[in-house]
């Protein structure tokens, strides 16, 4: 069947989520994967949907006895983050992932392995696929840009998509069922840079790089007291602002929801002070080695010499990166009372990026209390006010809200009971699901979101869960079979 996947089971899951491994899916180039699930459906004769934004929506009829059981909805996103190690060779545009797999692993070498949320994708087109399955009426939804701001989800039809019950498939831990989810935004604050010119007469050039971070979904993972690279960027500049020192540019991070694990600084000083910058990144790169010696036992600070840069930022815009950077909020902000070890509101400084005429910081905020989320956003816009900064909410979503009652977490509890002799755990996560847009979008209707183990999410080292996949596929067919009245 497959090359590489052929002899894992469930075999047709792992058949489909090779084939995605394939196709170019990172968010807002995801014309050729949802092109793909087009083909799916033709090829099995099934009503079909394709969005303007390239979702995808499948249907496909109740088998007999199952005609006037409650309408299911299976939903996931086709879209991936795209991060790879820094010294890889890979364009997610164009290069197949290179998955293999790792006795119960399933992982690549060095990228993002997109099982998230590809694995929903995969056993829903499973299920669609297998004739021999019994079922309700089902609806297959796969948004786009889920990643970067549920982009998808938002310009989804509500015309398009009817059910009683959603069964999201975008959690990262078997037997645990998530019945409420954290709201969030992306928060882009924007700095104007002033330019100078330096004389070149005996100055140098270096690039202060900050790396070696494990990084991680800045949702699923804040609560791990990572090392993020822009805020340890921005405490080096503290370290070495007492140096006649020059800003040339800056950067860190990859995506804005994953913990950033490389940044980068180029700086000009006179000569005579490399020694003294030398001693001071040495001693930083010493401290934050001790500080995150758990956490980031990898983290490294180095110089290297590049050719002299004599267009800088004036003292005032680099003293105003700096102040951003050091004041910007992350990690945890407040924990739940109600759920002990939840994370109840949070940010992440996950990119700063810039271009001619500004530099730009993209923080991830979350909440599971909307008015949280606006109060991080309230201090971020105070830091702009301060530096003379402008700030931007965008693609800002709703929380999930839990509810009391809910047939299919019932269902759920049964089967799972039957079927491992065990209680199913029903919990909440600091992360956004499209849950909280897809109660608005669709009215009441009676969601709960599953899914297999799934370690490194938004990082390199994202890995699944073979036996627990075919396990949780294996329990999701056995609730559709137990959903009939």
């Amino acid at each position: 069947m497959s090359e590489i996947l052929g002899h894992l089971k469930p075999q047709a899951v792992f058949h489909y989520f090779e084939q995605m491994t394939k196709i170019p899916r990172e968010s807002g180039n995801e014309a050729a994967i949802s092109d793909y699930l087009v083909n799916f459906a033709k090829e099995h004769q099934l009503e079909y949907v394709q969005e303007p934004c390239k979702n995808v929506i499948i249907k496909k009829p109740a088998t007999p006895g199952y005609e006037n059981a409650p309408r299911v909805i299976l939903q996931g996103h086709m879209d991936m983050v795209c991060v790879k190690d820094d010294e890889l060779d890979f364009n997610f545009a164009t290069d197949a992932l290179p998955i293999y797999v790792d006795g119960d692993w399933l992982r690549t070498k060095g990228t993002t392995l997109g099982a998230d949320n590809g694995i929903a994708v995969a056993m829903s087109l499973a299920i669609l696929a297998d004739n021999t399955l019994s079922h309700p009426a089902l609806t297959v939804l796969v948004t786009t840009e889920e990643e970067t701001g549920m982009d998808g989800v938002m310009a989804l039809n509500p015309e398009n998509v009817s059910g009683d019950i959603l069964i999201n498939i975008d959690s990262e831990e078997e037997g645990v069922a998530l019945a409420s989810c954290a709201g969030g935004v992306r928060n882009s604050l924007k700095l104007p840079i002033e330019w100078t010119e330096v004389e070149a007469t005996n100055m140098v050039s270096y690039e202060l790089i900050i790396s070696g971070l494990k990084g991680g979904h800045s949702g699923i993972e804040i609560n791990k007291c990572r090392a993020n690279a822009n805020k340890l960027m921005g405490r080096l500049l503290h370290e070495i602002a007492d140096l006649d020192l020059l800003v040339a540019s800056v950067a860190g991070g990859e995506k804005m929801n994953a913990i950033s694990k490389r940044a980068s600084l180029k700086v000009t000083l006179p000569s005579e002070q490399v020694a003294s910058l030398e001693s001071k990144v040495k001693a930083f790169e010493q401290m934050v080695r001790a500080e995150f010696e758990t956490s980031d036992p990898g983290v490294s600070v180095v110089l290297q010499q590049t050719e002299v840069t004599t267009k800088v930022f004036t003292k005032q815009t680099a003293q105003r990166l700096m102040y951003i950077l050091q004041l910007i909020p992350y990690g945890p902000q407040t924990m739940s009372a109600n759920i002990s070890g939840l994370v109840e509101s949070s940010s992440n400084i996950g990119v700063v990026e810039m271009n001619e005429s500004e530099i730009e910081f993209s923080s991830a905020i979350r909440s599971s209390v909307s008015s949280l989320k606006g109060e991080i956003n309230h201090r971020i816009q105070a830091i702009a006010d301060l530096t003379g900064a402008s700030m931007e909410l965008i693609a800002d979503y709703p929380e999930w809200q839990f509810e009391t009652e809910s047939k299919v977490r019932d269902v759920m509890k049964d089967v799972y009971q039957q079927m491992y002799g065990k209680e199913l755990e029903v919990s909440a996560i600091h992360a956004g699901l499209e849950c909280g847009f897809l109660s608005q979008k669709l009215g009441k209707i009676d969601m709960i979101s599953i899914g297999p183990d799934i370690t490194g999410a938004h990082t390199p080292k994202e890995s699944l869960s073979i036996p627990s996949t075919e396990r949780v596929y294996d329990f999701l067919c056995e609730v559709l079979k137990a959903i009939k009245a």
